[in-house]
């Protein structure tokens, strides 16, 4: 039995729901947000990645051509979910792209020395952000060549 957690091209993190919405939207405005599923904390991002907890059966072979991360989350922040994902041999080569409105150089850093693809500081501007996002979405989704 085939669900739409089986079809996911882009895993959006995000807590804040009107960072979320507008992502989705920009994302929708470039035909990217069909297999978009939103997880609002870093505890429900593992259980989808790792197909545990509510997403137990989601298969887990079927992974995301790209992850969308904030990092300051309630629950589980986005360095950890990060870590766990580059440290595992099943995802580790899944894209990983920080959006988040820390600019803290420490952040920056720690991303990077876990393997983080692209660390992006959210625009405060409405029009910026929601360009930001398409750009990543096409480059991602429909530019990026993955290993098979």
């Amino acid at each position: 039995m085939k669900n739409h957690f089986n079809e996911v091209e882009i895993l959006l993190v995000e807590d804040n729901l009107s960072d979320a919405e507008l992502i989705t939207r920009a994302l929708r405005k470039v035909n990217l947000a069909n297999h978009l599923v939103h997880v609002k904390d870093g505890e429900e991002a593992l259980d989808f990645i790792f197909a545990t907890g509510p997403f137990t059966g989601r298969e887990k072979e079927n992974i995301p051509k790209v992850i969308l991360l904030d990092i300051k989350m309630p629950k589980v922040d986005g360095i950890e979910v990060l870590r766990q994902i580059k440290a595992n041999s099943e995802t580790k080569r899944i894209p990983v792209v920080i959006m988040t409105s820390s600019k803290e150089e420490q952040d920056i850093i720690r991303s990077y020395e876990l393997g983080v693809n692209s660390f992006v500081v959210k625009p405060v501007e409405f029009n910026d952000f929601a360009k930001a996002v398409s750009e990543l979405g096409l480059y991602w989704v429909l530019i990026n060549q993955p290993p098979a």
